[in-house]
């Protein structure tokens, strides 16, 4: 912290017996520099802030007055504490000095000792202040490092489950990154809709981002002979498989129990449980039909069937883009929700875009090329 003997005091005053008679009463403790026009004094400023400035009003050419007027709308200078020392002592000119932003005014002729004193009382406030707004600049910029390093914590977290179910099935491992920026971007261009801008500010559209990867947490706990068999499953096999959902749910709802209310695992939870419902009733795990499916899971599930079609599956090859968009056309009104598709269809470039940075194998690639 800055001492007060580190502390300097610009004196202002075109009679060199006042100056010297400031100089007397404050070199024992401060560093001093002094101008004898406003002008000099605005260029001492200019190139050497002081901690305190001592103003006459009454000098020629420009009066002290002006001088701080001048400080004052310079954002580099306003917050330095200004003194008048003057002989206009009637409660107007007071007035006007304290108005124009001077923290004290003298009148002369000056007793030393009640100038020392109210320039050291000044200064205590000074450099209070400013030890004040380092502390808060030091406390912010902590808060913004664990601010950040929670938020890396959170992504790394996220990864980590996502990337243990996807594990379970190696031709997927775009998948994460594919299905979720097909969330974001869906996302941002139905925000702009009347119909979903209230539910997508753009706060939820980062959580959407974040939590889409968890849609398949829940595949840890499905058996790898019904995850991975390469032929049509049983109808017990897929009454096995579609217990993922809850397995997932099941899992982020303890997570949420543990942190208690948190939006984006009440998202993550939304998205793992209900992506899978249909527009028309006929999906899993609930039946949920039309706005009965939360946004989040019909989103999802935009993204992911689009996915499923142009990814290398082990009973399927990648289809072309434009097949894909076929099937999901195909599917509005039924698989899907109506209003997501006539989004998807206005922005099947920018899925196709995604798909292409994201690919996992060059026959996939070829695919969404032709």
């Amino acid at each position: 912290m800055k001492s007060m003997m580190d502390c300097t005091i610009l004196v202002v005053d075109d009679t060199e017996t006042n100056i010297d008679i400031m100089v007397d009463a404050l070199s024992n403790g401060y560093d001093l520099a002094v101008a004898m026009d406003g002008k000099t004094a605005l260029e001492y400023v200019e190139e050497n802030p002081p901690d305190l400035i001592l103003l006459d009003v009454m000098m020629p050419e420009m009066d002290g007055y002006e001088v701080c007027r001048r400080l004052k709308s310079n954002d580099r200078f306003r917050d330095i504490p200004v003194i008048f020392v003057t002989a206009m002592g009637e409660v107007e000119d007071e007035t006007h000095g304290l108005e124009l932003g001077a923290i004290d005014y003298i009148i002369k002729p000056i007793s030393p000792p009640i100038v020392k004193a109210r320039v050291k009382n000044h200064l205590e406030l000074k450099l209070a202040k400013e030890e004040l707004l380092q502390q808060n600049e030091i406390l912010e910029i902590k808060v913004q490092e664990r601010t950040r390093e929670l938020a890396l914590t959170q992504d790394v977290t996220i990864y980590a489950m996502a990337s243990l179910a996807e594990t379970r099935d190696p031709e997927t491992g775009g998948h994460i990154r594919r299905t979720q920026n097909y969330v974001r971007i869906l996302s941002e261009h139905i925000r702009k809709s009347p119909k979903f801008s209230t539910q997508l500010d753009l706060v939820t559209v980062n959580l959407l981002h974040k939590s889409a990867p968890l849609h398949d947490a829940g595949k840890v706990g499905v058996p790898d002979a019904i995850l991975l068999k390469p032929g049509k499953l049983t109808e017990v096999e897929f009454e096995e498989m579609k217990k993922h959902t809850t397995y997932g749910r099941d899992t982020l709802a303890s997570a949420e129990e543990m942190l208690g209310t948190n939006s984006f695992l009440r998202l993550a939870k939304e998205i793992a449980y209900t992506h899978h419902e249909k527009w028309d009733g006929t999906g899993y795990p609930q039946g949920l039909k039309d706005d009965a499916i939360p946004l989040s899971g019909r989103l999802m599930a935009v993204a992911d069937v689009y996915d499923a079609l142009i990814s290398k599956r082990l009973y399927k090859p990648p289809f072309p883009h434009p097949k894909a968009v076929s099937i999901m056309a195909e599917g509005s009104g039924a698989h899907f929700d109506p209003e997501l598709i006539k989004a998807f269809l206005e922005i099947e470039d920018e899925f196709r875009r995604i798909a292409l940075e994201f690919a996992d194998s060059e026959e996939e690639r070829a695919a969404l090329k032709q």
